[in-house]
């Protein structure tokens, strides 16, 4: 049976990020209920696993910001558009946006954006290059502080004609499930990274950026030995500087600083992270500048671990204070290092009952495929 709705996602690179999984999970959700699925990215580590049977992926520069580049793309995703039939366009970041926005006029096809990030404004004309992802028909938060966001700063380009909603980001529930790891991998990974058994391994994933909060991170971590003493912990910072040299450079330093050398670990990339997260006591989001969402917190909670998070951003939609992690106040090392003391010192039932509270809330709210039906369902009704 030939599908009468077909959509377009358009992103820059499929790597491994929120916005990156999304736009493969939907992309392959589609094709299950008969909807044409088209992609158009760059590239990207993802890109070897997408389905070409059910997939359709092209390879364009829609990374670019160059204002030429861009216009060339809108020429031929228009072309695409037509010749595929396209009904619906939903674009996924802000330069590939400006050419799916040029190309659904041409076109007269219906126009979707995702709002993945706050994204900086600090003049005129990078508001306006911003304003592209409120330009569309239909406009998704991936939380409701970006919703909040959207209607405090981007007021004047919105109106009735468009259509404003959050729809949460969803992970894999049964990828991140803490029954289906092997011991034997678990194991692996734990002496592949020289942990100590005895200690509380304290996980921090996320690339080295200095928003993410690593500096930050290690001075809660001084705080903590001066307290407990150098034994209770090894922590392991998991994130690639992506040639941020200097930054990684100076958190060393810092690690030297303190005299943290024998229980900081720093690990570039891991392929499988439930593992990461099941080897673990405790997950840490020690982002500085609010999360859109956190899928690290959510991940965290699907594996039944705790999880300790600035109380800025997704975090605060996306935890239950007290019940499935902790909140802690951000950019504050001291209230950090108060709140590792505190997990450390929690006993296994507590620990326990927070994990399972915490599997409770990411399966109820933040499933994979809540989130693809909620956006399939508004596929169909632009489409309609």
């Amino acid at each position: 049976m030939q599908p009468k709705l077909k959509v377009l996602q358009v992103i820059p690179k499929l790597g491994y990020g929120g916005a990156e999984t999304g736009c493969y999970d939907i992309a392959h959700y589609l094709p299950e209920n008969n909807v044409g699925s088209y992609l158009i990215t760059s590239g990207g580590e993802l890109l070897k696993y997408i389905d070409r049977k059910k997939v359709k992926v092209i390879r364009l520069p829609v990374q670019s910001k160059n204002p030429l580049l861009i216009l060339i793309n809108s020429i031929i995703i228009s072309v695409i558009i037509l010749i595929n039939g396209i009904n619906i366009v939903h674009a996924r970041s802000r330069a590939p946006a400006w050419s799916c926005l040029i190309a659904t006029k041409i076109t007269r096809r219906k126009f979707v954006t995702t709002f993945h990030g706050t994204y900086n404004f600090k003049s005129k004309l990078k508001k306006i290059y911003n304003s592209v992802m409120v330009r569309s028909d239909l406009i998704i938060a991936g939380s409701n502080f970006i919703f909040t966001h959207i209607k405090q700063n981007y007021a004047d380009y919105l109106s009735d004609k468009k259509k404003l909603l959050s729809i949460f980001r969803g992970i894999n529930t049964d990828y991140f499930d803490p029954s289906t790891t092997l011991e034997a991998d678990e194991d692996k990974l734990f002496k592949s990274w020289d942990l100590i058994v005895g200690k509380k391994i304290i996980l921090l994933p996320g690339r080295l950026t200095t928003w993410k909060g690593q500096e930050m991170f290690l001075e809660a971590l001084n705080n903590v030995n001066i307290q407990l003493g150098n034994d209770s912990f090894i922590a392991v910072i998991l994130g690639s500087d992506q040639g941020r040299d200097l930054y990684k450079k100076k958190l060393i330093r810092l690690v030297e600083q303190y005299r943290l050398t024998k229980q900081i670990r720093f690990i570039d990339h891991c392929n499988n992270m439930p593992l990461a997260y099941k080897i673990s006591d405790i997950v840490v989001s020690t982002s500085i500048e609010p999360e859109a969402f956190g899928r690290v917190a959510v991940e965290a909670q699907s594996m039944k671990k705790l999880i300790l998070a600035s109380n800025i951003g997704g975090s605060n939609e996306t935890i239950i204070d007290g019940k499935s992690g902790i909140l802690f106040e951000a950019g504050d090392p001291e209230d950090l290092s108060k709140k590792i003391i505190k997990v450390i010192n929690l006993d296994v039932n507590e620990l326990s009952k927070m994990g399972n509270f915490g599997r409770e809330n990411a399966l109820k709210k933040f499933n994979v495929e809540k989130m693809c039906f909620s956006t399939y369902s508004e596929y169909k009704k632009l489409f309609n």
